[in-house]
């Protein structure tokens, strides 16, 4: 029995409209974001002889006997001293060879009069002077997505079980927070409530992480997609992320190379798209691990291959190491928060709070060691 199609079970003219209009903005948008590209390349080509004056805006990476840092895209390899900071401002000399400057030399360096980065630095050095390694860089990485200070094997370790995101201000790491905080606060509170809440955390994080262009990236694509996820509409969650990724590759295009901006925009978008499917696969896991191992198994699907491609490595392990681990995270970012900003000012007082960390960092470091011997 056949029945006549209504109005309803066709588009409108008015949906069709709509539907190419959207069409041809995003094609608009991908020919400027192109065309920046192509216009703010650096003016110089390999083999020339250059001076760069800029400042650092990423946590130098420290290795046994050189520190690498990054300007305009080239990848400059410096000695350990004079130390590097993040917030810097230096002046190097050396030779274009494709992404690197070759026999780098560097000129001078202004140590950042900036109040944030000061603070951050203080913050930082009272962690060194209260925990022992690798507590205290893991405390320093998780709370300001510091790195330098990490020894070298420790950071090795993190690599190879899959948990170095941790301890980076990426976007996984923010979208990981704010996951985490929003599965404290919405026992405690509202939906609504617990939802402003956790995206007032996810800043205050950024705040004291610099709040510099890596973790403003990270907040805005995490807290923008996050907050629609979490009210419940996925469809707007993919548009804000979608929308917030083209006006940051507008403003900067260069981030379109950058492994973090690739690693938070894949990350939440797996988290919409899997987070809810794989929490209710996974129903038989305590509570206690559920939140973390949902988030990071669906994460993992979109970030592994990425991993893969860029380090050659990947552990299958990752989501049950991560699950075992991340809980701790949102603790020890909240600890380490007020400690820090207390043990600035009052040390006798922000050590005790510190050490409530101990616990939750013995865990995660105990973990990572019995997965290395595992693997």
């Amino acid at each position: 029995m056949f029945t006549k199609p209504t109005r309803t079970d066709f588009p409108s003219i008015k949906d069709a409209n709509f539907v190419c209009r959207e069409f041809w903005l995003w094609i608009l948008v991908i020919f400027l974001i192109i065309f920046r590209l192509y216009s703010v390349r650096p003016p110089y080509k390999d083999n020339d002889k250059i001076r760069l004056t800029a400042r650092v805006s990423s946590e130098p990476l420290v290795f046994s006997d050189q520190q690498r840092i990054t300007i305009e895209r080239l990848k400059i390899y410096l000695p350990l001293y004079p130390e590097i900071n993040y917030g810097d401002t230096v002046v190097v000399e050396g030779v274009v060879s494709g992404d690197k400057l070759k026999s780098p030399k560097l000129v001078k360096i202004f140590e950042s009069q900036n109040f944030l980065f000061r603070v951050r630095n203080k913050i930082i050095n009272f962690y060194k002077r209260s925990l022992p390694e690798p507590h205290s860089s893991l405390i320093a990485g998780v709370t300001l997505g510091s790195k330098s200070a990490l020894p070298e094997k420790f950071w090795a370790d993190l690599k190879k079980t899959g948990t170095a995101h941790v301890v980076v201000a990426s976007g996984m790491n923010v979208t990981l927070v704010a996951g985490f905080l929003m599965g404290i606060l919405v026992g405690i509170l509202e939906r609504k409530k617990a939802i402003l809440a956790a995206l007032a955390g996810v800043w205050v994080y950024a705040l004291l992480a610099g709040f510099e262009a890596p973790i403003i990236r990270a907040a805005v694509m995490g807290s923008v997609a996050f907050g629609a996820q979490a009210f419940g509409k996925l469809s707007s969650a993919s548009r804000a992320l979608l929308i917030s990724a083209a006006i940051m590759l507008l403003i900067y295009p260069f981030w379109i190379y950058d492994l973090g901006f690739i690693l938070s925009f894949v990350a939440t978008a797996s988290l919409i798209l899997f987070e809810a499917k794989v929490r209710r696969l996974i129903y038989f896991v305590p509570s206690i691990f559920k939140e973390g191992f949902s988030t990071s198994l669906a994460a993992q699907i979109g970030v592994a291959p990425i991993i893969f491609l860029a380090f050659g490595q990947f552990n299958p392990l990752s989501p049950l190491i991560n699950a075992l681990v991340l809980w701790t995270v949102p603790m020890m970012t909240v600890i380490g928060m007020l400690a820090g900003v207390i043990g600035v000012i009052f040390p006798i007082l922000g050590r005790p709070i510190l050490l409530l960390a101990y616990p939750m960092t013995l865990w995660f470091v105990t973990i990572i060691g019995m997965s290395i011997i595992g693997i």
